[in-house]
């Protein structure tokens, strides 16, 4: 492992750093780590206290720098600005011209887009502080705008990774193509994902997007030894009515009178739950579902162990980070035939992908590996050594910080790739 301290700081910069529902962050900011670059994080909120579940979380949120917080004191706000006006005037009107120019339009998008700006300010400021040499942002939103003006500002590169599916419904409102443009590298999760950044994008740009997976360590799920497979499922995600906890309550309702045994647990929590709860009780499920609520990372480890499948039916996805997990612990998957999920769950091998708001189809393939265990066992099996193979944090902790040391993937859309393969 190469561990070569050879560049400048990273710093990371998401909106909610650490976020409970985006540990797969916190994985690659380690893994970073241990390939031998030294990462700073920033994150543009501070999440509420209560969403800090393990001591990992809470090491990570003692280090990370606050944006919002530090632009809330006023003094600080103008020594920033006023530094950067006084030592770099032409960077500073170009940070702020780039701002009223990537606006959508109306007066709230304007005054937005101002905030945003004050916001760059005091994060270039810090990030000048920190000595930092590159800024890597997660997600292409209002976080990767403040990345952008912060960029210009400093004169410091940035770059950023898309997961998708939400900001490609709104790619003009968040200029997606404008920060494409600018960055020095864009990463990918899958390669459904990249195809979505090279639609909104110059084709003069789509060399500079590569693919980075979303990665697991295998090891740290899937440690009981397993027995026979039985009718425990489980669902892991935010209860919003994008994941479809819903549909998975209305196809537990099908599966239970061939299964009565069958059992369901939701692990997470969201504006869908009430709904879901009162939809349980509709369908007088209350025996069969549990409300288990957020959960630790290793409570949720702990949780998959006891689990014989997991099912997210989805609207929309990217690549979830759940699956991979469940997949290391050796459990079949049961995911919706949308986005980049196909290029994680091949249907048949780990598990099955079904469409989208089919109930039918989901409570039939439930049921099928129910009544299947050497089935489900032999399909976890599959999964685990997929993970280990293709969706491994080492192996892609590893490809990235190749990445970062070299400014950019020089074309190649994944480490295997030998020629020029990203160029339109």
């Amino acid at each position: 492992m190469d561990r070569r301290p050879d560049i400048e700081p990273i710093a990371y910069l998401t909106g909610d750093y650490p976020k409970i529902s985006h540990t797969f962050i916190l994985r690659e900011v380690e893994s970073l780590r241990a390939h031998g670059l030294k990462v700073v994080t920033c994150s543009i909120r501070k999440p509420p206290a209560g969403e800090f579940m393990g001591e990992e979380e809470l090491n990570a949120r003692a280090q990370t720098f606050y944006v919002i917080a530090a632009a809330s004191n006023p003094v600080r706000v103008l020594a920033a600005h006023a530094g950067f006006l006084l030592r770099a005037p032409g960077r500073w009107f170009s940070s702020l011209a780039l701002a009223l120019r990537s606006r959508h339009p109306g007066l709230k998008a304007l005054l937005w887009q101002i905030f945003y700006f004050v916001e760059a300010g005091v994060l270039a400021q810090h990030l000048r502080a920190q000595g930092v040499g590159h800024l890597h942002n997660h997600f292409g939103n209002s976080s990767c705008t403040v990345a952008m003006l912060a960029s210009t500002l400093s004169g410091i590169p940035f770059s950023f990774t898309e997961h998708g599916p939400a900001i490609f419904f709104e790619a003009e409102r968040w200029a997606l193509d404008k920060k494409i443009a600018r960055a020095r590298f864009v990463v990918a999760i899958s390669h459904f994902c990249r195809s979505q950044l090279m639609l909104f994008s110059d084709p003069g740009d789509w060399q500079k997007i590569t693919i980075v997976h979303c990665g697991v360590q295998a090891e740290a799920y899937g440690r009981k030894v397993r027995g026979a497979f039985g009718k425990r499922v489980i669902f892991v995600g935010r209860l919003d009515p994008v994941k479809g906890a819903s549909l998975l309550i209305e196809a537990m309702a099908r599966v239970v009178p061939d299964h009565p045994d069958a059992r369901l647990t939701l692990v997470g929590d969201g504006p869908a739950r009430v709904l879901a709860e009162k939809k349980v009780a509709q369908l007088g499920l209350e025996h069969v579902v549990t409300f288990a609520g957020f959960q630790s990372q290793g409570a949720v480890a702990a949780l998959l162990d006891e689990s014989d499948m997991l099912v997210l039916p989805s609207f929309a996805e990217g690549v979830p980070v759940v699956l991979m997990e469940a997949m290391a612990s050796r459990i079949p998957v049961i995911a919706t035939r949308v986005a980049g999920v196909p290029e994680l769950v091949a249907d048949g091998v780990v598990g099955y992908t079904i469409p989208p708001g089919d109930v039918a189809t989901l409570a039939e393939r439930i049921g099928r590996l129910m009544k299947s265990p050497e089935l489900a066992a032999m399909m976890g099996q599959a999964g685990r050594q997929l993970v280990k193979s293709d969706f491994n944090i080492e192996k892609e902790g590893a490809w990235l910080a190749e990445i970062f040391r070299n400014g950019g993937a020089s074309g190649r859309l994944r480490p295997t790739d030998q020629g020029n393969e990203a160029s339109p």
